[in-house]
């Protein structure tokens, strides 16, 4: 059995609905079980965001996926990262999950485990792709294998729309505000690659 982890983090729920293309796609290969988990959110950020309806009600709808834990690391074969952006980078949320993971770093516990990253942005110049390159490099000192979004299989990113997509990454645009969601064609390049996550962790496991 090929076990693929998905750990997210969301704000408002955009990267929440890639998580979800990102398992169906990882399903579809034979063999291969699936995890979704979420990157715990700090209390001060619950505070300071209580009163924004749209976060609210985002967190409510992710209430019952399970909090990532270290040990969910150990158990998977591939990671699918799904890494909204801050400034171009990853969130402080998801670095501290990393930053606490120091011990398996240490013991090479997941050296030669496969992975791959998805991202939200609010806009098309916000992030889309150096989140997913600045992110690559904690996960390549943990000595992940990593993998992207070839344009071959993903022809959608060869456009002048708005819409997410890049080899480094699946991606969505949330919009300045907020409001929009992916685009169809967002979601089937996330199912696309949790797909072929899971097919190469399948093959280095074999």
């Amino acid at each position: 059995m090929t076990k693929v982890l998905v750990p997210y983090y969301s704000t408002y729920g955009h990267i929440f609905t890639m998580a979800r293309a990102i398992v169906e796609g990882a399903q579809e290969v034979e063999g291969t079980e699936v995890k979704l988990v979420r990157i715990e959110e700090f209390d001060a950020v619950k505070d300071a965001m209580s009163e924004q309806d749209a976060y609210v009600h985002a967190q409510e709808a992710q209430k019952d996926v399970p909090v990532a834990t270290h040990d969910d690391l150990r158990w998977a074969d591939g990671v699918v990262w799904g890494i909204p952006t801050r400034y171009g980078a990853m969130p402080a949320q998801m670095k501290q999950y990393l930053d606490s993971a120091g011990a398996l770093w240490a013991n090479g516990e997941l050296e030669g485990k496969v992975t791959g990253i998805f991202t939200s942005t609010g806009s098309i110049h916000g992030g889309q792709e150096t989140t997913a390159i600045t992110s690559l490099v904690p996960l390549l000192h943990f000595g992940f294998i990593f993998v992207g979004l070839p344009y071959g299989e993903n022809p959608e990113q060869l456009t002048t729309d708005g819409i997410g997509g890049s080899p480094y990454s699946a991606s969505t645009i949330a919009g300045p505000d907020g409001s929009s969601q992916p685009d169809q064609r967002d979601l089937l390049m996330a199912k696309r690659l949790g797909k072929r996550v899971a097919i190469v962790a399948k093959a280095l496991r074999s």
